[in-house]
């Protein structure tokens, strides 16, 4: 599929109007919300963390990346682009990462809190814990396709994989603050800074695992699910400090890669076979 990449590029300039698209949707929406309150809640209703308008916000980063893709790259392009959705081989270190790393910290982070047990897993019957579990799966994973499948590989055209990590991170961090500002939302409860400070951490994670996958969409977006997962207590800030100590590990075991661009996924369009 690098190919296709050769034949219809998706330009690193092209990351300002990314930006541009992905803030101005998500946060012209909230913004309504906060400054007409009255006038929107009226219109569309109460808002909150489950309202259509919140999860189109949500897909903001996704649909600023599809949207500049299909420019540059037309149908044949948007192919190679969703088609990494699909792209699951890695080292089977990192799904034990997702599938069994990932919960431990949450519930190490519950512990260090003082939660029993008793109290974070889930209430109720077995199908609302199930329509929980599926609403998640409709919100943050889908962010993956703008931010660790569109920025990140225009990024690591300039920068190692480290750093490209940090700014996304960080970019991505930022992206939230509506969030903070909204009851309703997990977000409205916690600290803004150590938040972002969580954010550039994950996203080193992140950058490790979608090289180590040649480009893979579906590894970060598995992760993300995971951090959201209703399965897992909120232990902020403990899993917060956490995760950054898992990416500091992370960033150490795979150095070479991360401070080098050999091994940096850079094409948009397709997989680094």
């Amino acid at each position: 599929m690098k190919t296709v990449e050769a034949e219809c590029p998706v330009p690193v300039h092209s990351l300002a109007p990314f930006v541009v698209l992905t803030f101005g949707l998500s946060w012209g929406i909230i913004a309504l919300f906060i400054l007409a309150p009255e006038t929107m809640t009226a219109v569309f209703g109460t808002f909150s963390g489950d309202h259509p308008l919140f999860l189109l916000a949500i897909y903001s980063p996704s649909i600023a990346g599809i949207a500049l893709v299909a420019f540059h790259g037309g149908a044949e392009g948007l192919r190679g682009y969703l088609g990494r959705l699909a792209l699951w081989r890695c080292p089977p270190a990192w799904y034990g990462f997702i599938l069994v790393v990932t919960p431990l910290l949450f519930i190490v982070g519950a512990a260090l809190k003082g939660i029993p047990p008793v109290d974070w897993l889930p209430e109720g019957p077995a199908f609302s814990v199930l329509a929980a579990m599926g609403l998640m799966a409709l919100k943050g994973a889908w962010e993956e396709p703008g931010w660790r499948g569109f920025a990140l590989p225009l990024l690591q055209r300039r920068l190692v994989p480290f750093w490209a990590g940090l700014v996304v991170g960080a970019v991505w961090g930022v992206w939230h603050l509506p969030a903070f500002l909204l009851s309703g939302t997990d977000q409205s409860n916690w600290a803004f800074m150590p938040f972002v400070a969580g954010s550039m951490a994950l996203s080193l994670i992140m950058v490790a695992m979608v090289n180590a996958s040649r480009g893979s969409i579906l590894l970060p977006a598995l992760f993300h699910y995971q951090l959201i997962n209703p399965l897992w207590p909120d232990a902020q800030p403990y899993d917060n400090a956490l995760f950054i100590v898992a990416a500091v590990v992370v960033v150490w075991l795979n150095r070479q890669a991360m401070f080098s661009r050999d091994f940096a996924v850079t094409s948009v369009i397709g997989s680094e076979d």
